[in-house]
């Protein structure tokens, strides 16, 4: 099939992000946050920016279904739309960063990704206050602002500096890759994957590893970097894939500086 023009997806993007979340960040009252779990948070923003975002993307792809975080969290089955068929699926992050954008803290952006087959074939990372967009397509490069992305080669593990994002590990495991930074030249948590990913590709960080991977939090930025020349694969090894949601992924700026953080920080699995 034919893929929709990447830049009307960014137009919308960009429209919704004006219209639905820009104007609310930090303007939101106590009612207009909630919690969906303990310590995941929901805003007004997300709700009216996925159901925009819904609305205008099914319309641009006559067809095409979504499988988007709030739709989700509603009804979990939702997620398997994305290798229920044939049909293309979009797959949506409103506010990726949640807890920032609710606490007024300008880390948050726009996650959207397409999938066909069961495989990410565009993606999409907003960053609406630095006015930033990431677009990537199979096979086509990762590009911003006209200019070609590219990957920071990796490197020995004390010259490397990335995002070791520790939150959702058993304690124990927290414990064990929290003593682990000392041996990075730097590591951060910047609690949005989107900003992360922003980092992977804009040469301010080299690696990075989640144990979490909700499609609509890595299934944009993973492509991106891919193709941006970077490593990226499951901890196993295998190709990431936005319909699984077990295990984890780890992206390094080649294959064998990918091995030597899977023996340091994996290495139950090396």
């Amino acid at each position: 099939m034919n893929l929709p023009d990447p830049d009307k997806v960014a137009a919308i993007i960009r429209d919704v992000a004006a219209t639905e979340i820009v104007p609310r960040f930090r303007s939101l009252s106590k009612a207009d946050i909630r919690e969906k779990g303990p310590g995941d948070l929901v805003t007004i923003a997300d709700e009216a920016a996925e159901r925009a975002l819904t609305a205008r993307l099914t319309d641009l792809l006559p067809g095409s279904l979504v499988v988007g975080e709030e739709a989700c969290a509603a009804d979990p089955a939702i997620l398997s739309r994305i290798t229920a068929g044939d049909d293309p699926v979009w797959i949506i992050d409103p506010v990726d960063g949640t807890a920032n954008f609710a606490n007024g803290r300008p880390v948050f952006a726009v996650l959207l990704a397409l999938a066909l087959g069961g495989r990410t074939v565009a993606g999409w990372i907003y960053d609406p206050v630095g006015e930033r967009m990431a677009v990537a397509e199979r096979g086509q490069g990762a590009w911003m602002g006209g200019q070609r992305l590219t990957a920071l080669p990796g490197g020995p593990i004390p010259s490397l500096r990335g995002s070791l994002s520790t939150k959702f590990f058993p304690a124990e495991e927290k414990k064990r890759l929290e003593a682990l930074r000392p041996h990075f030249a730097s590591t951060y948590r910047l609690f949005c994957a989107a900003h992360e990913y922003l980092n992977l590709l804009t040469g301010q960080g080299q690696f990075a590893c989640y144990n979490r991977i909700m499609p609509w939090d890595h299934a944009a930025g993973a492509l991106a970097y891919a193709e941006a020349g970077g490593h990226v694969a499951r901890w196993d090894g295998g190709d990431y894939q936005p319909g699984r949601t077990d295990g984890g992924i780890l992206m390094a700026g080649d294959q064998e500086t990918w091995g030597d953080l899977r023996r340091l920080l994996l290495p139950n699995l090396a």
